[in-house]
């Protein structure tokens, strides 16, 4: 399958590692970026009264709509358009993976290819309200989501802790215009 070249960037990392605040700081610049979808849905149910509990009790159709959500919000992004998406389609690799999910559905669901993907190094790990991983869960899905990425022949960039504008400084120092 050939795969549609964009001028997408996406910023991603395991859970807690600062992928939103760094997002945020992107678009507060000007950028174009596109939120978390998990974290949407979350927000979503919970607004209906939903507990993330809820939400996230039958894990392999969440992870199903993450993904539906993922792929109709790049079927309405210009390709051309410098966008920066916080996590994109392979990282539902990393999550199917740990739900014992057929990956072919991501596979399959991977029209477009990024322009480059930054991963973010682990900060301590904070529980929020969206989160339901534990801190080991977290780390092997930090490993997992390297892993999708140079699965599917990514270049990954490694973005080392540091304060936010510095770390959204770095990633814009790595990208072509």
């Amino acid at each position: 399958m050939q795969l549609v070249d964009t001028n997408w960037y996406v910023v991603t990392g395991g859970p807690g590692s600062g992928k939103t605040k760094t997002i945020e700081y992107l678009a507060f610049l000007g950028y174009s970026t596109v939120s978390e979808a998990a974290r949407k849905l979350v927000d979503l149910e919970m607004s209906k009264g939903k507990t993330v509990e809820e939400v996230r009790r039958n894990e392999k159709r969440f992870q199903r709509k993450v993904l539906a959500m993922k792929v109709d919000v790049e079927e309405k992004i210009p390709p051309g358009q410098i966008t920066f998406f916080d996590r994109g389609i392979p990282d539902s690799l990393a999550y199917y993976r740990l739900s014992n999910m057929d990956e072919a559905e991501v596979v399959n669901a991977s029209k477009r290819k990024y322009k480059g993907v930054f991963f973010l190094d682990s900060l301590p790990y904070e529980k929020d309200y969206a989160r339901i991983e534990d801190e080991k869960t977290a780390k092997k899905l930090h490993q997992l989501l390297y892993t999708a990425y140079t699965r599917f022949g990514y270049k990954v960039i490694k973005v080392p802790v540091m304060p936010i504008d510095k770390r959204a400084k770095f990633i814009l120092s790595k990208i072509s215009k």
